[in-house]
């Protein structure tokens, strides 16, 4: 802008227009031009302060920067247009201008057009350059090329996969190979990288991987479940970058171009036949690369990250995080779920609910709205269905009690008629457990017509017989048979009976009319 106050102030010292022109950088014609302006409207030196430069221009040029009915054009449509094929900012003002013929609005000229909207281009061209804070970030990533891992038993080669993780501020680094980038994989590498670095910082910065970030929007930030636990439990924070913005994690970028040229480029020509030999071999060069000295300062990552970020580190907890997959499933009737080759089991109340099922290599652990409600260890294989009799309704949990030891124990402490009986439909089978049935349906008759009854009503069964049967022993009791006292000659004659099989006794015979 024009200094007019300046012109104003150096003519009243009576220099001239050459001279005040070449003081402030204008022509002779501008300096001419301000002070004839300044006589018409009487203005002299000195001018009160409050009346600023851009004041004087609006007394002096009143028409000069009204834009009225003008529209703005909406730059960051055109910012977005532009990366079309095909359309260029010609196009884009010729748009513009029809609507603004259609809203009968005066348009900016294609001049002013472009300079307005470079200005704007220019402004989201900013960089700022952050001081990263010692054991404050940790970024990671994958290197976008593979090794290869031959196995003997397919006869092939298999890809590996090579996490790196960085610190910004000494630039220290950690890589690691795996058979994939899933989620067990890529938590287990963040897992491994702490260990190797001996502490957590206090912010974790990914890409927008699914495995760690399922949703990142300005305005939402969705993690996956099993990642967010695991920066839960070291400690620290997850920022993830923006989508298609390297620049908020250059070091780690950086840091995968030259790993790319200093591990995978190095040992391209080597075969190796495991994971753990490679990884073993990476971390050879992994040492080389963090013990090379700097180009443009002194020392090297190693020396800059146990002088100046080490002990900013939080501390490791007291046992590394264990990896661990979630998972839903809907409970069904036989309130089992899967978990790899084995089932198991659930509170039968959850039948039809849908769970959380969280896994790890040593537990599994089931939540129905973020509680708890059940956790096993972890079995490689079982036949079996694994249940916990907590988990089972009392019907089932006593069908599983169900063994010979249990209906003696049981029988013992009702009487010895009805130890009898037990025994007897234990035994009366090829297959004890074939007796089961009757022995827990002997137990539903104690329930319902109480234990002395049902001893007596045994009692009763084996003066007729020495091999009573269920039915035998139902009726007596619905029929109250049992009540009628027995003597012991009729038990004793019943059992010596058995001898002969099921003959009348001694006593059938005596007395009587004919």
């Amino acid at each position: 802008m024009t200094n007019y106050r300046e012109i104003i102030r150096l003519h009243s010292l009576d220099f001239s227009n050459v001279a005040i022109s070449n003081s402030l950088c204008c022509s002779r014609n501008k300096v001419s031009e301000v002070l004839q302006l300044a006589e018409q409207h009487s203005m002299g030196w000195p001018i009160p302060d409050a009346l600023t430069n851009s004041d004087i221009e609006h007394l002096f040029y009143p028409d000069r920067g009204n834009n009225e009915g003008r529209i703005l054009p909406d730059f960051e449509y055109i910012h977005s247009e532009l990366a079309k094929p095909g359309v260029t900012l010609s196009l884009l003002w010729a748009e513009y201008c029809a609507k603004c013929e259609a809203e009968h609005t005066i348009p900016y000229q294609h001049t002013q057009f472009g300079e307005k909207y470079r200005a704007f281009a220019a402004s989201k061209k900013a960089t700022l350059r952050i001081k990263r804070k010692p054991g404050e970030t940790m970024e990671v990533d994958w290197v976008g090329d593979t090794l290869k891992v031959h196995d003997i038993a397919a006869g092939s080669d298999v890809n590996a996969y090579v996490f790196v993780a960085v610190l910004p501020c000494s630039l220290y680094g950690y890589a690691e190979a795996f058979p994939d980038m899933k989620s067990n994989h890529w938590i287990a590498a963040h897992v491994h990288a702490y260990s190797f670095f001996g502490g957590v910082t206090r912010i974790l910065v990914p890409d927008n991987l699914k495995t760690g970030v399922i949703k990142n929007t300005s305005t939402e930030l969705i993690l996956n479940r099993s990642y967010r636990e695991m920066a839960e439990y070291y400690g620290t924070a997850i920022i993830p970058a923006r989508p298609v913005k390297p620049k908020d994690k250059p070091n780690a970028e950086g840091t995968v171009k030259v790993l790319e040229t200093w591990i995978l480029a190095a040992l391209r020509n080597q075969k190796f036949f495991t994971f753990e030999e490679l990884n073993r071999a990476i971390r050879e060069k992994l040492d080389d690369f963090n013990a090379k000295p700097f180009q443009k300062r002194k020392g090297s990552r190693l020396s800059a990250f146990i002088e100046e970020e080490r002990d900013f580190l939080m501390p490791l907890p007291a046992s590394p995080y264990e990896t661990a997959v979630w998972s839903t499933a809907t409970i069904q009737p036989d309130y089992l779920i899967t978990v790899g080759n084995c089932k198991y089991s659930v509170p039968y109340e959850f039948i039809g609910k849908k769970v959380d099922i969280r896994t790890t290599e040593s537990s599994i652990e089931v939540f129905y709205h973020t509680n708890r409600i059940a956790s096993h260890v972890r079995r490689a294989y079982s036949k079996d269905p694994i249940y916990l009799p907590e988990h089972m309704p009392e019907n089932h949990r006593k069908f599983l009690e169900y063994n010979s030891d249990s209906f003696n124990e049981w029988a013992q402490g009702i009487g010895r008629f009805t130890l009898i009986v037990v025994k007897h439909f234990l035994s009366m089978h090829k297959v004890e457990q074939q007796g089961y049935k009757s022995c827990a349906s002997l137990m539903k008759l104690a329930d319902r017509y109480g234990t002395e009854r049902l001893e007596q009503a045994c009692a009763k069964a084996l003066s007729y017989t020495p091999s009573p049967s269920l039915k035998n022993i139902t009726t007596i009791l619905k029929n109250g048979q049992d009540k009628v006292s027995i003597s012991p000659t009729e038990v004793v004659s019943s059992r010596e009976s058995a001898v002969y099989g099921i003959t009348r006794g001694a006593s059938y015979y005596k007395g009587g009319d004919c």
